[in-house]
């Protein structure tokens, strides 16, 4: 699995540029540095952004049985654009198949 782009969008598997067993604060470093947002089927990424008191980056945490890359990219693409504005500034998007709710970084009392 590598990079791929579509609708103007670009994603890399973590695999490609990182260590699988790459601690979770490691991989969210990585995102920062680089102006990343972190899609993650792990749902630790959201506890971990909470208790950092971070703004960057954004995590969209993906909350359904079907994530391969034709099903989980088209809730992703949506979340992109229903949410950009907010994860351009920093948030945590928790997407599934029946929609999206955003909380503003830094997050507080998570």
């Amino acid at each position: 699995m590598g990079g791929f782009e579509r609708n103007g969008r670009s994603a890399v598997h973590w695999s490609v540029v990182g260590d699988a067993r790459a601690p979770d604060g490691g991989i969210l470093a990585w995102a920062r540095e680089h102006a990343r947002v972190l899609f993650a089927h792990d749902l630790d990424f959201g506890a971990v952004l909470a208790s950092s008191g971070a703004v960057p980056p954004s995590v969209i945490p993906l909350r359904a049985n079907d994530v391969t890359r034709q099903a989980a990219g088209a809730v992703m693409l949506e979340a992109l654009t229903s949410f950009g504005g907010e994860l351009e500034r920093g948030a945590l998007v928790t997407v599934d198949e029946d929609g999206g709710r955003v909380r503003v970084l830094p997050l507080r009392g998570a």
